[in-house]
């Protein structure tokens, strides 16, 4: 079987969005999101779900079983309304209380214990449902759904991804430098680019879409002219 036959299976579709920090990844798949009315994956939010989930839980981020064990049975769901992201754990929402510097903390503690990533690898799997799933992270495309059926790696110059994130910080009342913002990112592409477990580099098989000094509505336009060309190929071998 050729590969443009193994790309058509019986599971549901998968668009994989990968990129760097400031490349637009959650702007754009939350876009495509209700453009296409498909799941939602912001895997980028687990870890600290999973963080606040064994807070909440009383677990103790440092115990390696535990910690797994909830990891593995976290109940994250992600909805985008009016093109705002919605973060839900069980039946309440806590976009707010992710953003904070605790649950970054926590976050942090449970992201380096290698049997809660197995177990992160599996839940991020269970989001693929019908009728598709927009996954949007650094290793979707690579490790998460090698099989998606698209697969787009976002970039941008490190200079426009710094002045993007210093116009959200500003717009929130930060006090920010833009010479540091840059600085911050270009040492968090070394270290995600150079890193032993799944780096950050576009698979094989994706698009890459520098969107520097592109309008997001175009990004945006771009990506879904690739799943549509998809299903409709799809359709075709049906």
């Amino acid at each position: 079987m050729d590969r443009e036959a193994e790309s058509f299976t019986d599971q549901p579709p998968v668009l994989a969005i990968d990129g760097p920090s400031g490349a637009g990844k959650g702007t754009v798949a939350k876009a495509v999101v209700e453009a296409l009315g498909w799941h939602f994956l912001d895997s980028g939010a687990l870890y600290r779900l999973t963080g606040l989930y064994c807070q909440r839980c009383g677990v103790d981020p440092d115990d390696v079983g535990r910690a797994a064990g909830l990891a593995s049975e976290l109940p994250a769901s992600f909805r985008v309304v009016d093109g705002n992201e919605q973060v839900w754990l069980g039946n309440e929402e806590v976009s707010g209380e992710l953003r904070t510097e605790a649950t970054g903390a926590l976050a942090s503690r449970v992201a380096v214990l290698q049997p809660v990533r197995d177990a992160l690898l599996q839940r991020q799997r269970d989001f693929r449902r019908p009728p598709g799933l927009v996954a949007d992270g650094r290793d979707m495309g690579t490790v998460v759904f090698p099989d998606a059926p698209v697969k787009i790696f976002l970039t941008a110059t490190a200079e426009e991804r710094a002045r993007r994130r210093y116009k959200q910080l500003k717009d929130q009342g930060a006090n920010v430098s833009l010479a540091s913002l840059s600085e911050e990112i270009a040492e968090r592409d070394r270290r995600d680019a150079s890193r032993a477990t799944a780096p950050l580099k576009p698979a094989p098989d994706a698009e890459t879409l520098d969107t520097t000094g592109i309008a997001v509505t175009e990004v945006v336009e771009q990506v879904l002219q690739r799943v549509e060309v998809y299903l409709r190929q799809a359709s075709a071998h049906l």
